[in-house]
């Protein structure tokens, strides 16, 4: 197969405590700017809240607490990327908090190459692989992996608690 024929996937890229991550666009729904978020009592310390998107409530997810970095005040710049996971073959929509959305890149497979074993701050199941772009790394998220099952059950039970209540009152 020649180069030119070489399969390029598009990710977008993003910025977490000066790192740059990517989610396949596939993946992606839709950029927020950051936006009000409601806190919902005795969940994970990652999940930011839920926020009402268009009559639907979506829970969010700080990454950096889910990465286990530094939490930080938000910016200007800090932006909502909401995200369709796939956990059991059912998709669940979730907002990622991330500290800023850089651009969308074609990235070839032949620049990909698989996560590293150690020396990674985060657990190498949530990555793809590691991506190279203009002699930069990117850590290329599996983002169905991101979250347990668990987790999922979690915050989908947070979020119809949420609906119910934002439908009573």
């Amino acid at each position: 197969m020649s180069t030119a024929q070489e399969k390029k996937s598009q990710y977008l890229t993003f910025d977490l405590d000066g790192e740059v991550f990517a989610i396949e666009v596939s993946k992606v729904r839709e950029i927020l700017d950051f936006t009000e978020v409601t806190c919902v009592p005795q969940m994970p310390m990652y999940m930011r809240g839920v926020i009402n998107l268009r009559g639907s409530v979506v829970p969010v997810i700080d990454m950096r607490s889910k990465f286990g970095l530094a939490t930080v005040d938000d910016t200007v710049d800090t932006c909502i990327i909401i995200v369709e996971v796939q956990i059991d073959n059912e998709t669940s929509v979730v907002g990622a908090l991330v500290d800023s959305v850089q651009e969308v890149l074609d990235i070839e497979e032949s620049q990909v190459e698989p996560p590293p074993r150690m020396g990674s701050r985060m657990n190498s199941e949530f990555l793809h692989g590691m991506g190279k772009h203009d002699e930069r790394f990117i850590m290329m998220l599996n983002i169905d992996k991101v979250f347990s099952s668990e987790e999922i059950a979690e915050v989908e039970q947070s979020r119809v608690e949420q609906s119910e209540d934002m439908s009573v009152g």
